[in-house]
This record gives structure tokens, sequence and C-alpha cells, in this order.
């Protein structure tokens, strides 16, 4: 009797055997990471804020209207957090125009040129037993520079919650160099993060304890 030598593909792997290990890998047989296996945060517009401040001679104070903030995971444990915040500079209210006009304007915001204030994490350590710090990319004006935020989690394991922190930096470094008539400003500027959400879907995030 004649014995017909099996197919194979030129990897020395017999073709039936080929099919099924492809078939296998398309129905999702091999582990992969999914949505339900990292944890998936909501960010409430709503009930959130981000808002700045500047020790002046007359008050500088205000918030953004308009903005965005993402809270993503590769896996639970916090170290793969990602953090990435973009605000329209348009949308600056410091509830006086001339001041809002004035830091729309070249000389600080320069929303013409730059619409986008952004901060995007590169790292992020746990500091306390309820707080952490991320380091991240800091953009304004078109200038990115390294910066901090550092936060105070409130609702930890409870699946809603809230982060709240503050980001400070000096203005002149960005290219801010000019002042408003008649009003002294410092340089040190603080932005102040608020962001509250809840775990959508996935496991809690594993914080040291």
């Amino acid at each position: 009797m004649t014995t017909r030598p099996r197919r194979t593909n030129g990897s020395g792997i017999p073709a039936p055997l080929l099919a099924l290990l492809v078939c296998c890998a398309g129905s999702g047989a091999f582990p992969s990471i999914t949505r339900a296996q990292v944890p998936v945060f909501e960010i409430s517009h709503a009930d959130s804020s981000i808002k700045f401040n500047v020790s002046a001679s007359v008050a500088i104070a205000g918030i953004f209207d308009r903005w965005d903030a993402t809270l993503t995971f590769t896996s639970p444990e916090l170290s793969a957090a990602v953090l990435d915040v973009k605000i329209q500079a348009d949308s600056v209210n410091t509830g006086s125009g001339m001041k809002d006009g004035k830091l729309k304007g070249k000389d600080f915001f320069d929303v013409k040129q730059n619409p986008l204030i952004t901060f995007h994490s590169t790292k992020v350590v746990q500091t306390g037993p309820d707080t952490v710090e991320f380091d991240g990319d800091f953009t304004i004006r078109g200038v990115t520079k390294p910066e901090k935020l550092t936060f105070t989690i409130t609702g930890k394991g409870t699946g809603a919650g809230s982060i709240q922190g503050t980001m400070a930096f000096d203005r002149k470094q960005y290219g801010m160099n000019s002042g408003i008539p008649f009003i002294k400003i410092a340089d040190r500027v603080e932005v102040i993060v608020d962001l509250k959400g809840k775990r959508s879907s996935g496991p809690p995030v594993v914080f040291k304890q």
C-alpha cells in the first residue's frame, strides 16, 4: 500500500494542523488583553473641572469651559495608567472679558496659533495610600516641557470617586513673558484638575498597600 506524503506549507507544519492553528487564533482561543481585563473609566464632565490661578495685584483665576480627559489602562496595575488632558485654550473664562481677551492673545495662550493646551502622562507613581504623581509632557503655546501633576484620590476601590490635584509651572518658560497693563503678575501659574468619574467595566485598579 502506498502512503501519501502529508502536505506542508514549507515550514514543516502539516497543512491541516496549520489551518487549525489559524482558526483557533482567529476565534480567540489564545489569551489576549481585552476591555474586560483592564479597568475602564468614564469621566463625568458635569461634575469635573479644570481651573487655574496666578498670584497678581488683581486676582487672576478662572476655569476652562471646554476640555476632554481620559484615564486609560493596559493592565489593572496603577503603573499602567495613562492620563490625557486636552483643553480648548479659547474656552478660558475668568469672568472678565478684558482678562479673557488678554489671555487668549499672542502674549499668553495665543489661541489662534495654538488652540490646545495638553498634558500626556508618561509615568505614574503612588506616593502614599491616597496620593499619586503623574509625570508627563505639558504643552501650551506650542511649547512642550516635562511637568508633574500631583493627585489625591477619593473613593479608591469603590468603583467611583475623584482625583484632585495641581500642577504648577513657570509661565515664562513657555514664552509668556508679557504682563497685563496696570496688573503685576507672578511667574508661577497653578492648574487645578478635579476629575470625577466611575469604573464602567473591568477590575479595580491595583494599588500598593
